[in-house]
């Protein structure tokens, strides 16, 4: 009987952090591919900006600094296409990670839902059979209180 009990508690105790685990799961997988790709961004950007002081340490001439400055420009262009290119990849995982919860919590509240439903018939039927045995009794009692009083 204890090992009955035992075993009922443990699962609902795991279907109780089923969720959380997945919802835990989900926000740490999301939170690693951010990170990877911002520091992946950091990168690019880092060596394009060591590569443009590298170009600015072999400046020597008039003419040097003319085709650093035009190169400049050019960089610029490709920086801003790249920070573009960055942040429409982040709100693309923004929003894939946002369809994953929306997704999680549907699913999660149907199984709440059941799991309510089916603990509301289980209530039902376990109050049935008490609620007829007191009635059972009583009128069995009833029956050796009046025979006896014959």
């Amino acid at each position: 009987m204890q090992d009955k009990m035992i075993d009922s508690f443990n699962q609902q105790s795991r279907q109780f952090f089923e969720p959380m685990r997945r919802l835990n799961s989900l926000m740490l997988g999301n939170m690693e591919k951010m990170t990877e790709y911002q520091l992946e961004a950091m990168k690019r950007y880092s060596q394009m900006g060591t590569e443009r002081m590298r170009t600015a340490t072999e400046i020597q001439d008039a003419e040097d600094l003319r085709e650093f400055g035009a190169k400049q420009a050019e960089m610029m262009n490709e920086l801003s296409q790249q920070m573009m290119e960055d942040a429409k990849a982040l709100s693309e995982m923004s929003m894939a990670f946002k369809s994953e919860l929306e997704q999680l919590f549907t699913e999660t509240g149907q199984q709440m839902t059941e799991q309510a439903r089916q603990a509301g018939e289980n209530v039902k039927s376990a109050a049935q059979p008490k609620s007829q045995g007191p009635a059972k009794a009583t009128s069995q009692s009833s029956r050796s209180q009046s025979s006896g009083k014959s």
